[in-house]
Parts: structure tokens; sequence; C-alpha cells
């Protein structure tokens, strides 16, 4: 008996490592594109800041790395089903399966490295949920506030209300980007306890001093609308021009003491206010349960997806790596449809959070392994009109 084993075992050694190396290129390919395709998202506001506020680009370099590990929590696991996936595709349409299957490895055989595969999978996509996105979001928030320091002009976005400054809200339909005009603002300053002012004017400009971090609004033609709160009065102002104060420094500082979101604790502060939260039937607590489940969740989507692809991919339903690749997104996007709903019931306290975020695994998981079961005992699984789908659409995207 040991004559034989050492053979059988070096040539398992043989085709794990072949499978493994095969998975790295796809894996690769596919975590760069998708990376760029989500940072595309982002081209717009990158060449706004660019041109208009003359940002550095190493400014925006890093606030694009900031992002990244956002964008890798999710590019990770479809990139680990989709490398596995293609794998299989081209070993089956190259006959390679058949060929193992002839010398007594069955499928079960090949799972060793595509689990293996999924683990490293685990390990990255894990790293960047508990690490990364934290770490990411921080730090995205102060390089914003020290560019915001710098260029005011950043800080302020058309059609929304900001109210970054201490007891000031602004509001402006549109920012003229050739003269960096205000166009239409809106302010509600509510500086004065005795009195809320509300100042309307169809225009104003934004400007600083040189080494004064405090910013002026200079506005014309408007009108300023005065309630005095203990007489219950109100008094109408026009004026030609108006100069409003805004102290950027304390808007910094007050931005920095808020207290973090979810996405922005590490996972013993997510941990800390699960616990200690007073009131557990309220928004807060129910999105700092989901995004606590999802640091795991999503990193064992990892063995959902991989074990799901391996029997997907083993099916000889057409030649094409297309059909492969609009598979694999068709699987991810179903899960991450799930992903999706889970939160948002999850969220609302629908059903307890923690089966929003670990559903979707269960359901591709299951899947996956009575599909494995079927293709292995050679038993049919029902592809063909999901294939003609699929082929329907990359003929019409050809066409």
């Amino acid at each position: 008996m040991a004559i034989f084993r050492l053979p059988v075992m070096k040539i398992n050694s043989i085709i794990y490592r072949y499978l493994f190396k095969e998975m790295i290129p796809p894996f690769i390919i596919n975590t760069l594109f998708f990376t760029f395709v989500f940072l595309m998202a982002k081209i717009l506001d990158i060449i706004k800041m660019i041109v208009n506020y003359k940002i550095s680009l190493s400014t925006v370099f890093l606030l694009l790395a900031y992002t990244v590990p956002y964008f890798l929590e999710f590019v990770i696991p479809m990139s680990i089903m989709l490398s596995i996936l293609l794998t299989f595709i081209r070993m089956s349409n190259d006959n390679e399966i058949v060929a193992l299957k002839a010398s007594g490895i069955s499928l079960y055989g090949l799972l060793p490295p595509a689990l293996l595969f999924c683990f490293l999978g685990f390990l990255l996509t894990g790293f960047m949920s508990i690490y990364g996105l934290p770490w990411g979001k921080l730090a995205f928030k102060e390089l914003t506030l020290k560019v915001a320091s710098s260029h005011a002009n950043i800080g302020f976005k058309e059609r929304t209300f900001n109210d970054s400054f201490n007891n000031v809200m602004i509001y402006m339909n549109k920012i003229d980007l050739k003269s960096k005009a205000l166009v239409d603002v809106f302010i509600e300053d509510q500086r004065n306890k005795q009195f809320v002012s509300t100042v309307v004017a169809p225009r104003g400009d934004l400007f600083s001093e040189a080494g004064n971090p405090s910013y002026h609004l200079r506005l014309y033609n408007g009108t300023i609308n005065q309630v005095n709160l203990k007489n219950r009065s109100v008094h109408t102002i026009s004026f030609d021009t108006y100069d409003v104060n805004l102290d950027l420094n304390k808007a910094i500082a007050t931005a920095q003491q808020r207290i973090k979101d979810e996405k922005e604790m590490s996972l013993t502060e997510l941990n800390t206010y699960i616990k200690s939260a007073g009131n557990k039937k309220n928004a807060q607590y129910y999105a700092a349960l989901i995004e606590f489940h999802k640091k795991f969740s999503i990193a064992f989507a990892c063995f959902a997806l991989g074990i799901l692809a391996v029997p997907l991919g083993v099916q000889r339903l057409s030649t094409g790596k297309s059909y492969g690749l609009g598979l694999g997104l068709i699987c991810f996007l179903a899960y991450y449809l799930m992903l999706s709903a889970g939160w948002v019931f999850g969220e609302a306290g629908v059903y307890p959070p923690v089966i929003g975020m670990w559903a979707p695994n269960m359901v591709m998981g299951g899947l996956g392994l009575f599909l494995l079961v079927q293709t292995s005992n050679e038993r049919p699984v029902g592809f063909g009109y999901l294939s003609g789908l699929i082929k329907l659409f990359f003929y019409r995207r050809r066409s």
C-alpha cells in the first residue's frame, strides 16, 4: 500500500498547485478592474477639485486611497468567485476536468485549492472590514477637513443644507465655478439666542483674509427676517451688502468632536457601543449591530460564493468566458440584493440584523453545496434556461 500512496499524493499536490496558480491571474485582473470601475464613480468630483479648486494630485490620490478599503470589502469576494468560476470553466472547456475524472480524481478532490483560495480571500476581506474600513473613513474625514480649511468652497454643495458651522445653516441653489459666486443663498443664523435671523440673497461671495482662518460670506441685494423669540415679533430688513463671518476652525473642531458613525468605529468600539446602548430598538443601535455582523458575514461570503463557483464552472454550457463573467455577476448581484434587503429590513427592525446579514451566505452557500453534490453525482442541475438568457444578453450586446 505504501508503494502507491506516495505517487498519488505527489500527483494531488501537483494538481493543487496547478489549480491554485490558475486562480491567481484572474483574481488580480478582476480586483484591479472592479476597483477601477468603482473609483470611476468619483471621477467627476476629482476633476472638479483639480480644475476648480487647484487641489494637488497627491491629495487626490490620498483621498482615493482612503476610499479603496470600502470598495475592496465587496470587490474581493466577487473576485474570488469569478477567479474560481473562470478557472473551472476554462478547465472544463479544455476537457481537463474530464481527464481528471478519468484518472480517478472526483470533483471533491478539486476542492482543497479552491477552499484555500477562499480562505485567503476571507482573511483579506476580514482585514479590510475590521481594520481598513474604519481607518479609511477616519483618514478621509480628517483629510477632507484639512482641505476644507484651505478651500472653503469645497465644503459647500449645491442644493444641500450645510450645518457644519455652529448654529448657522447655509443653503445655495448653485455655485458658479468660473466666478466662484454663490447663487440664491439662504442662511438661518441662530448664534444670537434672542433672535433667529433668516437671510435670503440672490448672490454671494466667499472670501478670506491672508493668515486668518475665518471666512467672510458677503451677500448682495437681499433681505433679513429677524424673529424675536421673546416678543414673538418679526422685522424685515433689506440690504445692498451683508457680511456673515464664518469661523472654520470652530466648524472643524465641531466636526472632529462629533460621535463616530458605525462605519468609523473599530470592532471593539462597536462591541462596546452595542453592549452599552440604552435603547436597543432605535435605528442607530440596529445600524451598529448590522455593521458588526457585516464585518464577518461579507468575509464568509468568500466561502459561500467560492463553493458555488465550483459546480457552476464545471457545467459545459458555453465555450466563452463571457458566459462565466455574466453568470458570476448575476450570482453576486443576487447575493448583494439579498444583503441590501437584509440591511434595510434589519435597520428598520423588521427582523434581527443577524438574520439579514447572514441569510445571503446561508442561501448562496446552501445552493452551492446542493449543486456540488448534484454535479459530483453526475445529475442534471437545469442550467439550460439560465445559459440561454446569458447567451442572449451577450449576443444583443455584441449586435
